[in-house]
């Protein structure tokens, strides 16, 4: 189920998400889900990430200080690598970048022990800091999965803040993951999906044919929170309104233990 697509700017300066989702949502009416459904047909394009001096915090976004997002700026005004007086930029939420790696065949009994930390963060400064030196997703060995969570919860099922909720799911292309990806969590972090505390965090998982991004919530039976949210997650990926996308409980997962079979699909 091949999806045509919109075509994504090259070269694009990178910025927090451009806009707050819009209500664009079609019919939410679950389809049966295939076995593995094919991945989003988005074209590709090169990845090119800044190094952390070559880009300010200000070239970013501008930190709205009444609710602590992040609006974009003018990207046509050049951008200064000088820190703007008066200290840091504070996120609204701490974060935590977590990462496992399996050998291929390779079995894990204990999915929390395999996680490695590898930092965290609470200010756009300190986000650069840990991000500029971050293997890309593109350059991730096969059967990795590389997390973004709020500080404090664990990027498992089981964790109190995860347990009632679940997952959105997109499928994509090899080779297009990198942009995505960083798209995603540069909205995550900016506060643009506008739904309190529902966000808990997402997960790039890289597999030998495609690979998985997930956003997590903490609800997972509240319809309009999710429509909402998956809506969110087409603008900022700037993918078209009518991708497909699976939905999973957390426990659905814990009684099937899977995180990728027996998804709802969503259009």
């Amino acid at each position: 189920m091949e999806m045509a697509t919109e075509t994504i700017a090259k070269n694009e300066t990178l910025t927090f998400a451009k806009a707050v989702a819009r209500s664009n949502s079609q019919s939410n009416k679950s389809v049966e889900s295939p076995s593995n459904p094919e991945p989003a047909n988005i074209p590709s394009e090169s990845t090119s990430i800044l190094p952390k001096d070559s880009i300010s915090p200000s070239g970013l976004g501008i930190l709205n200080e009444e609710n602590n997002s992040i609006s974009p700026q003018d990207t046509s005004a050049p951008v200064s690598s000088e820190k703007k007086p008066g200290g840091n930029h504070p996120l609204q939420y701490q974060w935590t970048f977590w990462f496992m790696h399996r050998y291929p065949g390779q079995k894990i009994v204990d999915y929390e022990a395999a996680i490695s930390k590898i930092s965290s963060f609470k200010t756009i400064e300190e986000f650069w800091d840990v991000y500029s030196y971050i293997c890309r997703p593109s350059d991730m060995p096969t059967v990795s999965d590389f997390h973004l969570f709020k500080y404090g919860v664990r990027p498992v099922w089981e964790d109190e803040i995860n347990i009632e909720g679940g997952k959105w799911m997109i499928r994509i292309k090899k080779g297009l993951s990198s942009r995505l990806w960083e798209r995603l969590i540069f909205a995550i972090i900016g506060n643009q999906f506008q739904v309190g505390e529902e966000i808990c965090g997402a997960v790039l998982s890289i597999r030998n044919s495609e690979d998985i991004i997930s956003l997590w919530n903490k609800t997972a039976n509240d319809a309009a929170i999710n429509i909402s949210i998956r809506d969110t997650i087409k603008t900022v990926l700037q993918i078209p309104s009518e991708t497909v996308m699976e939905y999973k409980a957390h426990n659905d997962s814990l009684r099937d233990n899977s995180s990728f079979r027996n998804t709802e699909v969503y259009k």
